[in-house]
Order: C-alpha cells, then sequence, then structure tokens
C-alpha cells in the first residue's frame, strides 16, 4: 500500500538534516547512474532513490532486479519502488533537494511546481566524470581477490598437512581468550582523482573523491583475532579527540572487549594515506612518539593483573610510539610467566626504531628481515645465521621472518632450547593490493594457532593464508575463520 510505503520512507529519513531525492527507471546501471547519484549525496546527507515500477513508459527490467542494482550503490542510503508519479512522492516526502540530469533543464518538470510549495530545491546535473569510479573504488576496499593467491604445494606435502586438520586447528580459536596491548592507530585512506600536473610547478594536483577509515596498529590485531572468533580484550592509549572515539566505536562493533587509557599529552595515532588509481601518493602520520608516563604505567598494570587469570594468549603489538615501554614489557612477561601464559610479539621498525629482541622467552615474534637484523645488529650474516642469532638473543621458540615477496622465512622448534628447523614458504598472493596489513595478520593467525595445538609448519601455513586473503583488499578489514576456510578449500 502506498500509505505504508510514504510510512516507512518517512521513517528512514527522519534523523536527516538535508535528504536529496533521484527518481528513474535504472534499467541497466551505468557510468552515467553512478555520476549522477554520487554528485546527489555531496548535496546532502542522505539519498533518497525511488525506482519507477513496472508499469511506467521505458521499464524494460523487472524492478526487483532494478531495485537490487540501485541498492548495490554505495551513495545510496535508500532506495525504493513507487506505483505514482515522482512528483506525488515529492510532495509526500518533501526531500530537501530534487537531483535530474541536466538534460531535463530545458523540458517541463512537473516536480518544480511541487518543490516551490513548501521551500524545496531542483537541481540540474549529469555528475562530474570522476564519480563514475567512487564505486569501483569502494570495491577496491573490501573484495578480496582470491583468484591472486596460489598455495605451495610442496610445502604442504613436505610437512604433511591436511585441510580436515587445518580446520581443526581454526575451530579451536573460538575457545581461545586473548590479550593484545599495543599502540592505536587510525588509518584514513583518502581516496583521490589525479587531476594532473600544475602549470606553476612540477607537482600533481588532485582531488579527494572518498575517506575511508579503518582501525590500525594493535587495533586490529585485536579485531582481527576477534573476527577469527577468539574472546579478545585490548589495552591501549588514545588521546581525547574525535579519532580515539571512532576507534572505540569500530572496536566494540568487532566484539572487542576494549580498555583505552587516555593520555592528554597525544593525539591518537592518525595515519593518513592519500591514494590514486590503487597507488600510494603520500603519507601524513599526526602523532607523539614518547613514552608514556609511570602513572599511566601503573594503571594498565593494575587493569592487566585483573584480566590475566582468564587469559590463554598476551599479544604484543609494537609499532614504536610509545604505549610499550620497557617496564610495562617487563612486568607482564614475568606476570605471564608465573602463570605459565604464551607470548607473541611484532615490533615494527618503518619509520621509527625499534627492538623486537626485548620481548623475551616468546611463542613466536615475526620481524622483518630489517627489524630483525636491527635487533642482532647484524647487516652481513645469511638469513637462517640472523633468524637464529634472533631466536637465541630474544629466547623465543619459534621466528617468523617476513621477507615481503619472497615470503617467509620460518625458524622453529618443539621446545625452548632445542636446535632450530627451518624452511621458507612464499608469499601467497602473487597480485597484493595493499601490503601493510600482512605482518599483523599473519602473527595473530599463527599465533592463535600455535596455542590452538597447531606445530610450527601448521601455524606458519594458516598465518601465510591469512595474511594472502588481508593484503588481497584495501584497507584493515578484520579477517574471519570463514575467510580463511574458503582459501583452504580453493
Amino acid at each position: 500500500m502506498p500509505e505504508i510505503l510514504i510510512a516507512n520512507v518517512r521513517a528512514k529519513i527522519a534523523n536527516s538534516q538535508r535528504v536529496v531525492f533521484v527518481y528513474g527507471n535504472f534499467n541497466i546501471i551505468h557510468p552515467g547512474h553512478l555520476r549522477l547519484l554520487n554528485f546527489a549525496r555531496e548535496c546532502g546527507d542522505f539519498l533518497l532513490v525511488a525506482v519507477a515500477d513496472d508499469s511506467r513508459p521505458g521499464v524494460f527490467v523487472p524492478q526487483d532486479m532494478r531495485l537490487e542494482g540501485v541498492q548495490a550503490i554505495s551513495a545510496v542510503d535508500h532506495a525504493v519502488v513507487i506505483p505514482m508519479p515522482p512528483e506525488v512522492f515529492i510532495a509526500s516526502i518533501k526531500p530537501h533537494i530534487v537531483v535530474k540530469g541536466k538534460e531535463h533543464e530545458a523540458e517541463f518538470n512537473p516536480e518544480l511546481s511541487v518543490l516551490e510549495s513548501y521551500g524545496g530545491e531542483l537541481i540540474f546535473s549529469s555528475g562530474d566524470i570522476r564519480f563514475s569510479s567512487l564505486d569501483l573504488l569502494q570495491r577496491e576496499l573490501s573484495v578480496n581477490e582470491f583468484h591472486a593467491i596460489r598455495k605451495p604445494k610442496d610445502f604442504y606435502s613436505r610437512h604433511e598437512l591436511n585441510n580436515s586438520r587445518l580446520n581443526n586447528i581454526l575451530s579451536k580459536f573460538s575457545s581461545l581468550r586473548v590479550i593484545v596491548i599495543g599502540d592505536l592507530i587510525v588509518d584514513e585512506y583518502i581516496t583521490c582523482d589525479p587531476l594532473g600536473m600544475s602549470q606553476e610547478d612540477p607537482t600533481i594536483v588532485v582531488t579527494p573523491v572518498k575517506h575511508d577509515l579503518f582501525v590500525g596498529g594493535a587495533g586490529i590485531v585485536a579485531s582481527h583475532a576477534a573476527g577469527l572468533g577468539a574472546k579478545v580484550t585490548y589495552f591501549g592509549v588514545a588521546g581525547r579527540d574525535e579519532t580515539y572515539a571512532y576507534a572505540n566505536s569500530a572496536l566494540d562493533s568487532c566484539g572487542v572487549m576494549t580498555h583505552l587509557f587516555e593520555d592528554e599529552s597525544r593525539p591518537t595515532t592518525l595515519k593518513q594515506r592519500y591514494r590514486a588509481r590503487g597507488k600510494t601518493l603520500l603519507r601524513v602520520s599526526h602523532l607523539r612518539q614518547h613514552e608514556i608516563g609511570h602513572g599511566l604505567v601503573q594503571k594498565m598494570l593494575e587493569r592487566l593483573d585483573e584480566n590475566l587469570s582468564e587469559t590463554d594468549l598476551v599479544v604484543f603489538s609494537d609499532f614504536n610510539y610509545g604505549c610499550l615501554p620497557q617496564i610495562l614489557v617487563n612486568e607482564l612477561i614475568t606476570s605471564c610467566k608465573k602463570r605459565g601464559i604464551p607470548m607473541i610479539a611484532d615490533s615494527q621498525s618503518s619509520s621509527q626504531l625499534g627492538d623486537v629482541s626485548r620481548f623475551e622467552g616468546m611463542l613466536l615474534i615475526t620481524p622483518t628481515e630489517h627489524e630483525a637484523r636491527l635487533a642482532v645488529r647484524d647487516y652481513a650474516s645469511g638469513l637462517a645465521v640472523l633468524g637464529n642469532a634472533l631466536r637465541n638473543k630474544a629466547k623465543a621458540e619459534n621466528v617468523f621472518i617476513t621477507l615481503g615477496a619472497e615470503g617467509v622465512l620460518l625458524l622453529g622448534s618443539q621446545g625452548l632450547g632445542d636446535e632450530s628447523i627451518t624452511d621458507q614458504l612464499p608469499a601467497l598472493n602473487s597480485s597484493p593490493k595493499d601490503v601493510s596489513g600482512a605482518g599483523d595478520s599473519l602473527l595473530i593467525t599463527a599465533g592463535l594457532a600455535l596455542v590452538a595445538g597447531g606445530n610450527v609448519w601448521e601455524s606458519a601455513y594458516l598465518g601465510s593464508v591469512a595474511a594472502a586473503c588481508q593484503v588481497g583488499r584495501v584497507g584493515n578489514t578484520p579477517l574471519s575463520c570463514a575467510e580463511i576456510c574458503q582459501e583452504l578449500k580453493q
């Protein structure tokens, strides 16, 4: 019934300040539609689209299929099929703005008198060319390219892996209780349209067309663990700002129990990436790198101590921005050892300096080659020698040295003090979109697998599959066991 339809739409737009309305047949969604709809979305804060029902002239695709096509467009907030002329619907809904294609400007527009009766506005525009690619850009952030993943059959057979046991290990993740501690980071991806070269100086000129926020740093490690089924508690430090509010809400939506300690001397770390045509042009970091104060350390340790009695794994995710001073690390390691709680760690050194060997007695550490060489001050030895030196210095049971496109070198044991067993896994995703999340997904998936009873080879394999899934999309989206299981079947 039209009355029910109108009531439902009114409820949808009730809290919107500026509703924009577009109407059409939408037989086949094409770039012209995308340009128009994305332009319309920028004119307000809620885009309502009405699809003509099957009785209207010019319709040749069933209305349910046309509605589904419109609903799939990211710019559209709500779409409905209407069994009435658009001007009648507009009179009932009273949108602030109606957008029509530029080609209608010289024609009679029955909507105009309705809009004038209550102060609405009619805008004619076919949208900019740059808008037609927005949904392709949105797909880049969410769609995983599974076809680019190639699993190494030789490694699989050499270590007698089988999918039944791997899936069994994954199923045990849901019984694990995990604490993650480390630097909170929020990543902002600013997708731009390149306009060309400045005529005044040799500078690339772009215009931003889309902003996307993701929880990163130790926060995404916690989100991955929760997505994989574990019960997760996250401890971190944040400033009192909007970035903190976003991160807290995003972590909560992922099912992470969050303890964020406010530090007024720093902002919540925000890293912006300006991207165009699938490439990062510039990174801008808003952060402070000084260590947190003694008082904050004591507050964190007290809260951590309350949670350790019901924990199966502690994860140090260190980005060297001051959240994990050595006194906190030492106290927490001592407490975990007394309780027999396994620990894993990663300490990133890209634009900053760190030392992964300061996390002593870990079940697993996952440095890059650069980070491993920094830790042992060895810039000449071969990888196996390097890995063994780091394993001995850090007293780690297992060391996975990540090598980018060359994969990961595995140095493991059946127990601390045993001689290392070594192998290598190649990079499984041959066409990565965004490699920044590979190490985090490898660390948490392999660590969970070790605690769930997997051996070093099974854990490394599952971690590598997780990393391959993660780098197949842009931005940090939490992993799930379903994703990994799906890839294991391929």
